[in-house]
């Protein structure tokens, strides 16, 4: 896949500089998507019309050269960083071997990402470079728009969470009830069980992820607790999988809330009401909506039926506490916002209807799909029931 930067362009000319850089590893997202290459350490991704590596060490040259997206591949010791060593140490010889790089493409000002490495800008900039902050991020807005093959690798990560949720539903169907406890095969069904059984199942459809969230009772009032310890029966039990498929690097991300019992009056209430508000939020999504009117939307039904929200009351801590959703891609959140503030939605945009409800003497509910923006609305690339109750075996 070979992005349209042409926004990249306009960014140079707008800052008035010679080329775009970026010091890091492949874990960030920008780096692989400009470069096209997946590697552990830092390196330096040059684009000037034309994209260029610079790596410290020959251990990633020859697989760069196949495998990269770039016009040149180059090392540090093409740019007389053996000499720099010997004679200022290296620090400096980096310093120096980075400018002599630039030099040789008659680069002399850059933009970079905000986060790029103060160290790398500052020795820059003793070499006579000039460094400028891109303010508006324009990789990562780049990133946003995805193409159809992106999509595609998207739709596929979701569906491998699709199937770890079924895992976890299984599993969960096949608890029963002993008391205030659940058991399977006679043991005690914990947090960490099924995100075990989520973990293995996405292993098996070539994704992965660190963590994954499987939150009941109080654990689940906080939205990004991961949750631990045993698992509830009559309780809300929420299960947020945000997978990463190891190949393509573009993620999946899904929410259900589970009961394995008989959800009392305000579980069922919140559910229905959170139900309500996720269905809202997607009939809002559209091409030349904002996130903010998609956000506005859910907001709405929660506060028609009293429930704070951080639209009403900006410093409540229960109710309708965080955004939205967010953009998904190479990164689990990225742009668009679906918040106050979010800007206009775009076909290609992937983002995500999350709406909830939160408080710790009852716990939380969640429901969560991925859409693509498209050009008449949204296409849901979440095929998976909203449903609140499982049976239990026995109760």
């Amino acid at each position: 896949m070979d992005p349209d930067l042409s926004r990249l362009d306009e960014t140079l000319t707008e800052l008035d500089v010679d080329g775009y850089l970026i010091d890091a590893d492949s874990t960030n997202a920008d780096q692989y998507y400009l470069s096209g290459f997946d590697a552990p350490d830092p390196f330096l991704t040059l684009y000037d019309g034309s994209v260029r590596l610079l790596f410290v060490r020959s251990l990633e040259f020859g697989r760069a050269k196949r495998e990269s997206r770039a016009e040149t591949v180059e090392r540090f010791t093409d740019y007389g960083y053996d000499d720099y060593l010997e004679d200022h140490g290296r620090t400096e010889a980096a310093h120096r071997s980075r400018a002599a790089f630039l030099d040789a493409y008659g680069i002399e000002s850059v933009a970079v990402p905000s986060r790029f490495p103060l160290s790398t800008a500052d020795g820059l900039r003793n070499q006579g470079i000039d460094v400028v902050v891109d303010d508006g991020e324009t990789v990562t807005g780049i990133r946003a728009r995805k193409t159809d093959a992106e999509i595609d690798h998207i739709r596929a990560a979701q569906q491998a969470n699709e199937a770890a949720m079924a895992a976890a539903e299984e599993l969960l169907g096949r608890a029963t009830i002993d008391g205030d406890r659940l058991l399977v095969d006679g043991e005690v069904l914990t947090s960490e069980r099924l995100k075990e059984e989520i973990e293995v199942t996405l292993l098996r459809h070539g994704c992965a992820l660190d963590e994954t969230i499987v939150a009941c009772g109080a654990d689940a009032a906080d939205p990004h607790d991961r949750g631990s310890g045993p698992l509830a029966p009559h309780e809300p039990i929420i299960v947020d999988i945000f997978p990463q498929d190891k190949a393509t690097k573009y993620h999946g991300d899904m929410t259900r809330s589970f009961c394995v019992g008989e959800p009392d009056a305000q579980i069922r209430e919140w559910y229905d009401l959170t139900e309500r508000a996720y269905r809202a939020a997607l009939e809002a999504v559209e091409p030349g909506a904002t996130g903010s009117d998609v956000h506005d939307a859910a907001c709405d039904v929660y506060e028609d039926a009293g429930e704070p929200t951080l639209r009403s009351d900006p410093g409540t801590e229960t109710g309708f506490i965080h955004s939205t959703g967010h953009g998904v891609g190479l990164d689990v959140h990225e742009l668009p916002s679906v918040a106050p503030g979010g800007t206009e939605l775009e076909p290609g945009h992937v983002i995500t209807i999350e709406p909830g409800l939160y408080d710790p003497t009852v716990g939380g509910v969640r429901i969560e799909d991925m859409v693509v923006v498209t050009e008449d609305g949204y296409d849901n690339l979440t095929d998976y029931p909203v449903s609140l109750r499982i049976e239990s075996l026995q109760a």
